[in-house]
């Protein structure tokens, strides 16, 4: 653990704007507060580090209710030593009605969790089911202790850590301390609207310093050259590396970026980008996905451990979202990835990309098998006509011949061509069939 740990008013402090709040339910193990971050009025539920009572649970639900009834978000500030031992099974159906209540309020509210301290069992449930969960270096979350873990014989390098975390998808973000974390979750509050029927928050901008340059791909670049100026805040950095995922802002709207890199896409870089559009569509953010992958991990071990179940579930999480989705073709979009990540109200081919069903150069030994067997150079004329195949079917201009895009663009104009897709689509309403809920491949 740091140091000098903050105290509970401490961060508080860091967390509302100009340190202003109003205590709500203040005695315990548990404090909650109400006031403004980043301008927008959030409650905040922050623990000190003791032991949780039933009463201390029953806060952290009413704060949840509170949330649900005036549309603000919430922020908890994790550190318990745990449950009271002494209440019994109390204090555990206690965490069964609060984890009831984090997911009646999923999608009504925000819910960002703040690991700052020991954050373990069912905290560790609570603080995983949040929409965005932040962690501070020096605090542990985990279901079972590293030092019991050690003790069977599964002992692992930095295990309950804030990196650990990071690497295993739990936390979106780390930061170097509480105040950091605080402050990390101010901004990330700011983002996202107050509740799923509030419209977006509008922000004053600057358009990016660099032109968008797809030629020398490289996802975060791209992104940072169609964002505004320094408002991307990347989630899950070291979680599914080969997936770019932010929020950031548009001509000052919040939007959430999915950006592939040009490698495949393995089953966990699929889960981190359905992760964010799921987010996004819940609260109606509109969703910008740039789209430059040599498809999902050709490898029969891959599709074993669950590869096609998890594109499955990106390719119906994009489907079943009704948020505005823009699509920017900037490299390579082919198969199964086009299917998958193209799913998009408006898309936009950039001049140079590749929009196929079929990788060109497997497409050439098909289309030109036998002209091919006769040539002297086998490898030289299947480049030949492959590239051949990729400007003539698969161009920008060729997509949008065939209804694969609605617009080709130039990579200089691409920021542009996207302000205006968002501005078109920023009164887009959808009325779903009447269900329960679909069926993913969970």
């Amino acid at each position: 653990m740091a140091k000098e740990k903050l105290g509970t008013g401490e961060i508080l402090s860091a967390f509302f704007d100009d340190g202003v709040y109003t205590p709500l339910l203040a005695s315990g193990t548990v404090e909650v507060a109400h006031g403004c971050a980043g301008g927008q009025p959030v409650y905040a539920v922050c623990q000190n580090g003791g032991a949780l009572t039933v009463k201390d649970v029953e806060k952290q639900i009413k704060a949840l209710e509170m949330a649900c009834l005036t549309g603000n978000p919430v922020v908890t500030f994790y550190d318990a030593a745990g449950a009271k031992l002494d209440e019994g099974l109390d204090v555990l159906t206690a965490a069964s009605r609060l984890n009831a209540a984090i997911a009646k309020a999923s999608g009504v509210v925000p819910q960002v969790a703040v690991v700052v301290g020991v954050c373990g069992a069912t905290a560790a449930l609570a603080a995983a089911s949040a929409d965005v969960c932040i962690m501070a270096e020096g605090a542990e979350l985990f279901f079972t202790a590293p030092f019991t873990s050690a003790a069977h014989g599964d002992k692992l390098p930095g295990a309950g850590s804030a990196g650990f975390a990071a690497k295993a998808g739990v936390a979106a973000l780390t930061a170097k301390d509480a105040a950091e974390a605080a402050a990390l979750a101010a901004r990330v509050v700011t983002l996202l609207p107050g509740n799923n029927l509030a419209g977006p928050s509008v922000f004053e901008f600057e358009a990016p310093s660099a032109a968008p340059d797809f030629a020398k791909y490289d996802a975060e670049k791209a992104v940072a050259a169609l964002v505004d100026e320094g408002s991307a805040i990347e989630l899950f950095s070291a979680f599914g590396k080969n997936v770019y995922t932010a929020l950031a802002t548009v001509n000052g709207n919040a939007v959430g970026v999915v950006a592939t890199r040009p490698e495949g896409l393995c089953r966990v870089c699929v889960d981190k980008a359905a992760r964010l559009v799921r987010l996004c569509d819940a609260f109606s953010i509109p969703v910008v996905t740039v789209v430059n992958s040599e498809g999902f991990v050709p490898s029969a071990s891959e599709d074993e451990a669950g590869g096609i179940r998890a594109a499955a579930r990106l390719a119906g999480t994009y489907a079943d979202a009704t948020t505005a989705k823009v699509a920017l073709l900037a490299g390579k979009a082919v198969g199964p990835v086009y299917t998958a990540l193209a799913n998009a109200d408006l898309r936009l081919a950039v001049t140079g990309c590749t929009v196929s069903a079929l990788d060109p150069m497997a497409a050439a030994r098909v289309l030109y098998k036998e002209e091919l067997e006769a040539s002297d150079n086998l490898a030289a004329a299947t480049a030949a006509k492959a590239a051949q195949y990729a400007a003539n079917e698969c161009s920008a201009q060729a997509a949008v011949a065939a209804g694969a895009a609605d617009l080709a663009v130039d990579a200089a104009v691409a920021r542009a061509a996207l302000v205006n897709a968002l501005d078109i689509l920023a009164s887009k309403r959808v009325q779903r069939l009447p269900k329960k809920h679909g069926n993913m491949a969970l």
